[in-house]
């Protein structure tokens, strides 16, 4: 005899994204929303920081020559383009499309490299676009983990 009513053993109980009932878990509706508003933010970031290089180039200080050096409005077109492919895939995250998941993870370590090697302009704003690719790649590489998990 079996019970209709017993309930169903979750083989890792907490971390599925999907319920029993096929609707999707609070936490997987949280890291999304965050990844995506973040994934959007960071676009944005770097569409303002593209157009300040290619409008203005001197608003960035050139110092020390590095070997990755080019110059600044060709930065502010690498971002410029970085940041316009990043705010599509930030609205793919928030309408929960899964191939924007991996989109964006990818461009978000193509935003941080890009960034990277813009540190020598502005150190500072690098740095902060960095750190918040980091939150981005983490919260989607959390999504990725859920949805293998479902």
């Amino acid at each position: 005899m079996t019970d209709a009513h017993a309930p169903r053993s979750d083989p890792s109980p907490g971390t599925t994204p999907v319920t029993a009932s096929g609707s999707p878990s609070i936490l997987a509706l949280t890291t999304s929303g965050f990844a995506g508003t973040m994934l959007i933010m960071v676009a944005l970031f770097q569409i303002l920081q593209g157009i300040a290089a290619v409008a203005a180039d001197e608003i960035y200080l050139t110092g020390v020559e590095y070997v990755y050096q080019l110059d600044v409005s060709s930065w502010g077109w690498v971002h410029i383009v970085v940041g316009v492919l990043a705010l599509a895939t930030g609205i793919g995250v928030l309408a929960g499309q899964t191939w924007a998941y991996l989109a964006g993870v990818v461009l978000a370590v193509v935003a941080t490299i890009a960034n990277f090697a813009f540190l020598p302009y502005y150190p500072i704003w690098s740095a902060i676009v960095i750190a918040f690719n980091v939150a981005v790649v983490w919260a989607l590489c959390t999504l990725l983990a859920q949805d293998d998990r479902g």
